[in-house]
């Protein structure tokens, strides 16, 4: 079976690539050479022709990725599964299941059978649990044992897959030399991957056999995210050596792998200061050959737990407008807990609103809703604004909690609203080209 990479490159228009263009408002061409070049992905599985058709990439509208899974204190499949649905239903464009407690397999199977999102997933984590769970040592893992793991994950519907191929023991020196972090290592399968090096004295084998990595994801059509296992989990850390060292190696993977016919996307930040945002888009860009980007958040600062949904919101919204093009969502409980169906409802939300908010910015030709929501609050047609809102049910619901006297107002200002009193002023002057 050929990839939507490769079929784009032989300038076959799949029904993929028709359904991407559609629902940007794009030339099917225009699509077709961007997925040619590498420069749009779109998490394709053979298995599961109910999924949602989603592109990725340039010129494309950002994407909201929601995270769900179990851990080894909290495990619960209907949890799961509901969570998966409320990410769908609150407009997320992918799911990642990320579970590390109880019976993976059962857990995956369970989530992909209840959405049609596309679902993807970090395949260390069942990894190292599983042999932990045999052998009472992560430390055990059989490469072998992994690359079968990701086969068989694969073969069950997985979409896109976060693999951490670029870590390897140039990227652990940095980290020695440089003295470790101030934020330490917060990746998971990372970490683990790390420690697996350092008492086995191995070279990782998802970078030593980063070809047999994309012949099994080619193999199904999916998407091979190159993780970011050394991601900085404080912003002191942004941008240290060991996490450009990481970066440096996935893009160079991300132009490899592209050669091999895989659809590719390198995964990024991770804690990031506010003024260092753009200059990391621009550098992942000009190295991967405008690979899509991932970017988890970012947060931009250390001291939000409670709250770093809103914190990660406003580095999700600089991502989006400097040319990030999937987004991971952070939830209220990040740092703090694992979230439940109402942290996942809210993660979402916020992130949506905040790739809005970015996409506002990178694309000045798609600012119409923006207008006409302005005009119908200027109007005073509340109806009419309900409609063109992100969230119409929300919005409804704090009008009737707090009704006005005046049906065409609201309690904020009521008999002195601006928006009347504006309307009544100008009324004559209403109807030109500039307000229309």
């Amino acid at each position: 079976m050929k990839t939507q990479l490769e079929l784009a490159r032989e300038n076959i228009i799949t029904k993929q690539i028709y359904q991407v263009a559609d629902d940007e408002g794009l030339r099917p061409e225009l699509v077709m050479q961007r997925v040619g070049r590498g420069e749009i992905v779109i998490p394709n599985h053979p298995k599961r022709p109910e999924q949602k058709v989603v592109g990725i990439g340039l010129g494309l509208r950002t994407k909201v990725n929601a995270s769900i899974g179990t851990s080894s204190d909290i495990y619960d499949i209907d949890l799961e599964v509901r969570k998966a649905q409320a990410a769908a239903e609150e407009g997320a464009d992918t799911l990642m299941e990320l579970s590390a407690g109880g019976d993976l397999d059962k857990v995956r199977r369970a989530v992909l059978k209840n959405t049609d999102l596309p679902v993807g997933n970090v395949p260390l984590y069942q990894a190292f649990c599983e042999t932990a769970r045999r052998y009472h040592d992560p430390a055990r893992l059989d490469p072998e044992f992994l690359f079968d793991l990701i086969e068989k994950q694969l073969d069950d519907g997985i979409s896109f897959m976060a693999i951490h191929c670029g870590i390897n023991q140039y990227t652990i020196e940095r980290l020695r030399k440089q003295g470790y972090r101030y934020g330490g290592l917060v990746s998971k399968g990372g970490t683990f991957m790390v420690s697996w090096m350092d008492q086995t004295g191995k070279e990782n084998p998802l970078y030593e056999q980063f070809d047999r990595v994309c012949g099994l994801m080619k193999k199904y059509d999916a998407v091979l995210s190159l993780g970011n296992g050394i991601r900085a989990g404080a912003i002191h850390d942004s941008h240290d050596r060991a996490q450009m060292a990481e970066m440096i190696i996935n893009c160079e993977l991300a132009e490899e792998g592209r050669k091999m016919g895989c659809q590719m996307m390198v995964e990024g930040p991770g804690h990031v200061p506010l003024d260092e945002i753009e200059g990391n888009i621009m550098l992942e860009k000009r190295m991967s050959g405008n690979a899509p980007y991932y970017v988890l958040g970012p947060i931009p600062a250390d001291t939000g737990a409670g709250y770093d949904h809103v914190v990660a919101a406003i580095g999700a919204a600089n991502s989006a407008r400097y040319g990030a093009d999937l987004i991971c969502y952070i939830t209220p409980a990040e740092h703090l807990a694992l979230p439940n169906e109402d942290d996942v409802r809210e993660g979402v939300r916020v992130t949506r609103l905040a790739v809005r908010v970015g996409d506002i910015a990178k694309y000045p030709d798609r600012r119409e809703v923006e207008k006409q929501a302005a005009k119908a609050r200027r109007d005073m047609r509340w109806n009419d604004l309900e409609n063109l809102l992100m969230f119409p049910s929300i919005a409804r619901e704090i009008r009737e909690s707090r009704q006005p006297a005046k049906e065409e107002t609201c309690t904020m200002c009521g008999d002195f609203c601006a928006m009347k009193k504006g309307m009544e002023v100008f009324a004559d002057d209403i109807g030109g080209d500039k307000v229309s």
